[in-house]
């Protein structure tokens, strides 16, 4: 786990180096580094341009504070538990008390003359404020959003972005007057009715346009436009109270509906203009603001060592003691005091709106903006230095890996994944005809949703699939989400008895298989199923859907604690659950010899325990006459040929012993050449699956995987056949690789054929 390990840490500092790398370099831009030479400066940026690039960065900062009200379910905060709440109050009230402390310190040597009680809160906000938005991505990064430090650090974090917008607001509302108090306190009771205001009637609006906006169809795009812009009218009104028009937008994000496709749509259509072009100028905005020239001196450097370690030490501090309090682990304490020092955009953007209102002076901001880029790096070296979760389970813990030495009477554990809507009809499918014995317990599947980390993926989207990753769909006392997968998982679930637990991997692409893998391990699975990363068109034929998934396939085959399943759908079922009565379906497999076609074999026996599965066996022999000259080349060579061929022997003979009473064909096909090979299973095309072994072994294997090329090695010989354009069926495919630790020399080389 090491390499994993290193390689996972890496991966968090790069995403890490791409977040930052617009603040720093904004700062390079401005008068730090190239805006020192005035000549350049005022011919790339003139003051002309200042105006216009500070409306359109508002704008989009607007917009941005939007969807981080959007990432924030008042639902979930009226559901956190004591120990997030107690780690929120703690978080932000040393670390507030703090920054007061210092403010005292930075009044009384470089910003002297600013207003006394602004600059007291502005600095107990900067130092207190946890930012939400990225905090979710870090955790999404780590592959701890699903963990228990994860759900604890994610609540605290979104009880600390409230608390910490609503000092915000009051340290805004005293910046905002000239001297007289009684102003102060119009702004703030400003601020609260027009909060009142809202909360009353702003949700029933979304609620009727929520109505009109059924699952799985288009969202009218006038109902989008009347959103976007009642943002731009709750900013209007703030800024004309006095607090600042981020409020605003800010309140309308936080009550507009989560659970409904609004949400999403609202995500997809403002998330890209915003992090694509109006967040970039906010950046430049910032970094002309910043000099960090006017830190010099030992004493202005040592004020900047000193607000860091106020900083690091307030969040640490109190979230360690009460994390502890609530009996933490001492590791995930120390974790979660970490996590809860990220800074990053939402800091910027109080410092700036503390230098905008005159609170902090080019040196203080500057200071500031260091802390928070500081704060916010360390923060994913120190939490992988610190917490490694999910350990690995012993081996005498874990021991069903196979389903063909699996204990009968015990629980069939799948782990089935997919990609969206396109692959749940046939994996359904695929559980009924999994479940074998009319047993309540005879099945557990969990239902893996794999969902890509990219640059631009949402807060949103990561925090609301983990906030329901493992929990029950039909789990009492909340709604569950009206979206397809749900419903047709739920409805399976109430006609079959099987036991469904939802899952979610967020994860990068190229690591995407390690959190597949490790979930495989923690939940004991016997197989994972995973969807083959191409779908049939409707001519028939197979189209790539992402070949990025075709190399996440080859990693868990490679990396599998279990045995592992490759689904090429073809409809499998049709386009909807088949209910159990009316399953009459022909499962074909066929049987070469070798590990991997035993454990086919032994799927398509478990199979055939349904009522509605008709198994049909096709073992393929070689032609009597090669039979000989091979048991000739295998003696020469010292090869156990003979010995493998006696225990494909004993395991038929075996399996038709403890199958004899069931609906299970067995045939032997005797063949000379690949052609034949091909031709024999052309005659079975007709079935609904067939289930074959990735790697099969033996003589006729070998001549069939010589005949054979592709694109696709994870499929093996037989699957690459049964895939290919040429060979015309409707029948879907499972190919099976069973566990072996190590995996065999052959199967390992076969899978590196097309990695780069």
């Amino acid at each position: 786990m090491r390499p994993e390990r290193k390689g996972l840490q890496k991966e968090g500092l790069h995403s890490k180096i791409i977040r930052l790398k617009l603040t720093l370099g904004g700062i390079l831009l401005g008068p730090s580094a190239l805006g020192r030479n005035l000549t350049y400066l005022h011919t790339v940026f003139p003051p002309t341009s200042y105006t216009v690039l500070d409306t359109l960065a508002n704008l989009g900062l607007l917009f941005f504070l939007f969807l981080v009200g959007l990432e924030l379910d008042p639902k979930s905060l009226r559901r956190t538990g004591k120990k997030a709440l107690s780690i929120a109050i703690a978080g932000i009230s040393l670390p507030f008390a703090l920054g007061i402390g210092s403010s005292f310190v930075l009044r009384a040597t470089i910003s002297s003359g600013v207003p006394e009680a602004p600059f007291l809160v502005f600095m107990g906000v900067a130092l207190s404020i946890t930012a939400f938005p990225v905090l979710a991505r870090i955790l999404a990064e780590l592959k701890l959003l699903t963990t228990d430090v994860g759900q604890v650090a994610m609540s605290a974090a979104a009880v600390n972005d409230v608390a910490a917008w609503i000092l915000l607001a009051l340290a805004i509302a005293l910046s905002s007057t000239g001297h007289s108090p009684l102003i102060s306190l119009w702004v703030l009771l400003c601020g609260c009715g027009f909060v009142t205001f809202c909360v009353l009637v702003v949700p029933p609006m979304f609620k009727w346009i929520q109505q009109r906006c059924p699952e799985g169809e288009p969202v009218n795009e006038m109902y989008v436009c009347a959103t976007l812009a009642t943002v731009l009218a709750a900013g209007f009104v703030t800024d004309c109270i006095g607090i600042h028009a981020l409020f605003g937008a800010f309140v309308i994000g936080v009550l507009v509906p989560k659970d409904g496709p609004l949400a999403g749509v609202l995500v997809e259509k403002v998330e890209d203009l915003v992090s694509g072009l109006f967040l970039p100028l906010y950046f430049v905005s910032s970094g002309l603001k910043t000099n960090v020239a006017t830190i010099k001196g030992v004493q202005s450097w040592g004020l900047l060592v000193l607000v860091i370690f106020t900083a690091c030490l307030g969040k640490m501090v109190g979230t360690i003691v009460v994390s502890l309090w609530c009996r933490v682990p001492f590791r995930e304490a120390l974790a979660l005091g970490f996590l809860m020092n990220t800074k990053g955009l939402v800091e910027l953007i109080v410092l700036n709106i503390g230098k905008d209102r005159g609170v902090l002076n080019d040196q203080t901001f500057a200071i500031m903006v260091l802390m928070a880029l500081f704060t916010t790096f360390i923060t994913t070296p120190l939490v992988m230095a610190v917490y490694k979760p999910d350990k690995k389970l012993g081996k005498s813990e874990y021991k069903q890996r196979t389903i063909q030495k699996k204990d009968p009477n015990s629980q069939l554990r799948m782990l089935a994944c997919f990609h969206s809507t396109r692959n749940v009809p046939a994996l359904i499918n695929m559980m009924e005809v999994s479940r074998g014995i009319d047993t309540k317990d005879g099945l557990c599947v969990y239902a893996m949703h794999l969902m890509e980390l990219s640059e631009r993926s949402s807060a949103i989207q990561m925090v609301h699939k983990a906030r329901k990753n493992g929990i029950p769909f039909w789990n009492k006392g909340q709604r569950a989400d009206a979206n397809q997968i749900v419903v047709a998982f739920e409805a399976y679930r109430q006609l079959s008895q099987v036991l469904i637990r939802p899952m979610t991997a967020i994860s990068a692409m190229n690591s995407m298989h390690e959190d597949i893998c490790d979930s495989a391990e923690r939940k004991m699975a016997t197989i994972i199923i995973l969807p083959f990363h191409k779908h049939q068109r409707l001519d028939g034929q197979l189209e790539t859907t992402r070949a990025d998934f075709g190399h996440v396939n080859r990693r868990v085959l490679e990396n599998a604690p279990c045995s592992v399943g490759i689904l090429i759908d073809r409809g499998l079922g049709g386009s909807t659950h088949v209910s159990a009565s009316n399953v009459d379906s022909t499962v074909t497999v066929l049987f070469f010899g070798g590990p991997d076609d035993h454990e086919a074999l032994a799927y398509g026996a478990r199979m055939a325990e349904h009522p509605g599965i008709n198994l049909l066996v096709v073992r393929f022999l070689v032609n009597p006459e090669i039979a000989e000259e091979s048991v000739k080349l295998d003696v020469n060579n010292g090869s156990s040929g003979a010995d493998a061929n006696s225990m494909d022997d004993e395991f038929i003979a075996e399996l038709k012993q403890k199958t004899e009473n069931r609906s299970i064909k067995y045939e032997e096909r005797v063949v000379l050449r690949a052609a034949e090979i091909i031709e024999v299973i052309r005659e079975h095309s007709r079935c609904n699956l067939f289930l074959v072994g990735r790697m099969p072994e033996g003589q006729l294997a070998k001549s069939l995987n010589a005949n054979t090329s592709t694109d696709c090695p994870e499929l093996g010989p037989v699957g690459s056949v049964l895939s290919s354009p040429e060979f015309s069926t409707t029948a879907s495919v499972l190919v099976v690789q069973q566990y072996q630790n190590p995996l065999p020399l052959q199967s390992l080389s076969s899978l590196k054929k097309v990695e780069v």
